[in-house]
């Protein structure tokens, strides 16, 4: 692949004077025409990302494919394993190398999309670092995702501002700043209002590339080497589906479950818990409750050896920065200090330990309430949903969409009050109507009526129903996205 240093060296044809935007051979935009967009969406830029497209689509495709295999071989009884070919990995006596020095300290990180009073806040916050997020926490509008590369040059620029006019207030960015991650989308999701070569960009490749090219040089002007660009690549399975030729530093982000065979981690599934409580303003004190959990969620993490943690509201940071703190003192990690030999000894079978729980009616209807009403934001513009004083995004939609499946797959018997009773499409069915209901009541009836609830509703309930389990719930609802709005207009 050619570099981005000889890239940018490459001298661009002649231009033509269009109406819309300016593309290079190969790239067809079937968003609405921005002024706006036009300067992230300029044809050096879509040049590099029709390279990068090119030069991974065929990797890209690879790797679904094994995706598929593998979902097959699950699905006809097989079970993962311990990849052969990172037999070394476990076995080898070794240490990573130090992390860079920008993000030496991790102990708080704040996740939030690519929303403009949202970068401000979150880079505000007190946190140590900042996952501006293209994926789980935005909804995939061409709206969305030019604003958000847009706000993100701001931010980077330092130019960044957001006026509030309900409260009739300004933000700006104060002098120390969160350190910035970009978390594009997961291979899987593609990019409809981007054609290259007659095919939708890779979703991952548009965030990245436009990121990457736009902003690389402000990283190397302010901050230097080692200090950025950084990135999370999310939903990989196991390290060859990393495309090292990229370049950027990636975390490699555990979310499915053939990346646990591939490196150890602890059996103790209580490490991949997540405190999603967020401040309630209007209960002291079930706001003080609240808090009390995130403390001892965030003290049982720092005590496991964990570097950082996540915060799902800035609110939460000051609280969270104190656990971490007084149990790390001035030290920027644990990596030297706190070692889990016991990782070592972790078989295959510890890993596919089925966990434990109640199976209970206002489970059922909880998963119910929250995916309809995710779903439904999502599909208005929003990725990222306050519900039932919890921050809730893609990821845990998807929990509350695969445990129903579940659930009615293999009409597990009910717990509690529910004692006895089946999980059965008959069940399902009166449960969507009596929680369809309550959310109607809960919002009101005018914003029930003008919002997307009943087009939710219908994705949900065909998801959890199906056949067979579909990848990822968002796929699904990415056409109504692009079906309903092709242009990308801002009403969504």
């Amino acid at each position: 692949m050619v570099s981005f240093e000889t890239f940018l060296e490459t001298p661009s044809k002649e231009r033509k004077t269009v109406v819309g935007y300016d593309v290079p051979e190969g790239v067809d935009i079937r968003g609405r025409y921005d002024a706006e967009f036009a300067r992230i969406l300029t044809k050096d830029a879509l040049k590099f990302v029709a390279c990068l497209q090119r030069e991974f689509r065929n990797h890209i495709k690879y790797a679904m494919e094994c995706r598929k295999e593998a979902k097959m071989r699950y699905n006809n009884g097989g079970l993962p394993g311990f990849d052969p070919a990172t037999k070394y990995v476990r076995e080898w006596d070794w240490v990573c190398a130090p992390p860079p020095p920008a993000v030496a300290d991790r102990r708080v990180e704040i996740t939030g999309p690519v929303e403009r009073k949202m970068i401000i806040n979150a880079l505000n916050s007190g946190a140590k670092v900042f996952m501006a997020d293209f994926e789980d926490a935005l909804s995939p509008s061409w709206e969305n995702l030019m604003r958000g590369q847009v706000n993100l040059r701001d931010a980077l620029n330092g130019t960044i501002s957001f006026h509030d006019k309900a409260r009739n207030r300004v933000y700006k960015l104060n002098d120390n700043t969160a350190n910035l991650f970009v978390r594009p989308r997961g291979w899987h999701l593609p990019e409809a209002h981007i054609f290259i070569d007659g095919e939708p960009a890779t979703g991952c490749l548009v965030d990245f590339g436009l990121y990457f090219f736009h902003n690389w040089s402000t990283f190397r002007r302010t901050q230097g080497e080692g200090f950025g660009p950084f990135f999370y690549l999310p939903k990989m399975e196991h390290s060859r589906q990393i495309p090292y030729d990229m370049p950027n530093l990636a975390q490699l982000l555990i979310e499915l479950i053939d990346v646990t065979f591939s490196s150890n981690v602890s059996s103790d599934s209580s490490l991949f818990k997540q405190a999603a409580q967020i401040p309630i303003r209007d209960d002291p004190k079930a706001n003080e409750a609240a808090l009390e959990l995130v403390r001892k969620d965030k003290l049982r993490e720092v005590k496991a050896g964990h570097d950082g943690t996540w915060a799902a509201h800035p609110g939460l940071i000051p609280a969270i920065m104190e656990v971490f703190t007084n149990n790390m003192g001035n030290n920027a990690n644990q990596i030297q200090s706190v070692k889990r030999e016991d990782a070592a000894s972790l078989t295959e079978q510890d890993l596919l330990q089925i966990p434990r729980g109640a199976r209970t009616m206002e489970g059922l209807r909880l998963n119910t309430r929250v995916g309809i009403q995710y779903v439904a934001a999502w599909l208005t513009g929003t990725g990222s949903v306050p519900l039932y004083n919890l921050m809730e995004d893609a990821a845990t939609a998807e929990i509350s969409r695969v445990q129903n499946w579940q659930w009615l797959k293999y009409g597990v018997e009910l717990d509690g009050d529910g004692l006895g009773v089946k999980v059965t499409r008959d069940l399902f069915g009166r449960v969507v109507e009596e929680e369809m209901a309550r959310i109607e009541k809960e919002v009101g009836k005018d914003k029930f009526n003008k919002g997307m609830y009943r087009e939710a509703c219908k994705i949900f309930t065909r998801q959890c129903t199906a056949p067979t389990l579909d990848d990822f719930l968002t796929l699904d609802a990415y056409n109504n996205i692009v079906i309903h709005h092709p242009m990308g207009s801002s009403k969504l």
